[in-house]
């Protein structure tokens, strides 16, 4: 059984990653009618919705586009802060959905916010306990160490809402303000949706581990 969580597993990521990547290359390749970049795209959205404090950097890096809550900063790989390709600007809006999400206090954004030190600590806890479990045969440190994971699957799934949301509001504004022709705006949201099926097949991933630690923890009763 366990095998066979383990397998799900794999195909899940394996999937996920190949789907989204395999939609990103394709959009990227696309231009949009209007010129935009991914980062005017961003200020554009932010200022419709009166938001005029937030900054748009470009990452040196390829740390992953995302906002920065705490500077309240977008930050932007080259292709997307540059870019005019459809998952450029789709991506970049998305980004400015976060923006969104902190002006307006979103109670998800916050929780998430609040959560992620804890989990942090929880992730690593739970393993070192778990496998501390495993080697002295203690069924109470396992236990201690899976509640320490659950903690971190609550996590993930708190993401879920603030992924769809930011993305949800990136679209309307999509549709509100005319950047992408309608065309467009599909390619922006398959993009849109490939992400966010990433957050996805991690909580499915987190939930089969779930699964199989309590397997585990079951054999050495």
């Amino acid at each position: 059984m366990q095998w066979i969580l383990i397998i799900i597993s794999l195909l899940i990521a394996a999937g996920v990653t190949i789907y989204m990547k395999s939609t990103e290359k394709k959009y990227k390749e696309v231009k949009n009618q209007s010129g935009l970049t991914g980062a005017e795209a961003a200020r554009r959205m932010l200022e419709a919705n009166n938001i005029y404090n937030v900054q748009i950097e470009m990452l040196n890096a390829d740390d992953g586009d995302h906002f920065d809550s705490a500077t309240n900063t977008i930050r932007l790989s080259k292709d997307y802060f540059n870019g005019t390709s459809v998952a450029a600007v789709g991506v970049a809006m998305h980004e400015a959905g976060h923006a969104l999400q902190h002006a307006s206090n979103y109670a998800p954004l916050r929780i998430r916010h609040a959560a992620v030190q804890t989990t942090n600590v929880s992730s690593t806890l739970s393993y070192f306990l778990i496998l501390l479990g495993i080697i002295f045969s203690s069924y109470a440190l396992m236990t201690v160490g899976i509640w320490f994971f659950v903690a971190v699957v609550a996590f993930q799934l708190i993401t879920l809402p603030v992924e769809f949301n930011a993305s949800r509001r990136a679209v309307m504004s999509m549709q509100s303000m005319g950047m992408l022709t309608a065309e467009e705006q599909k390619g922006a949201r398959k993009v849109l949706t490939a992400a966010a099926l990433t957050y996805v097949a991690a909580l499915l991933i987190s939930v089969l581990q779930l699964i199989r630690l309590l397997l585990i923890r079951g054999s050495r009763e």
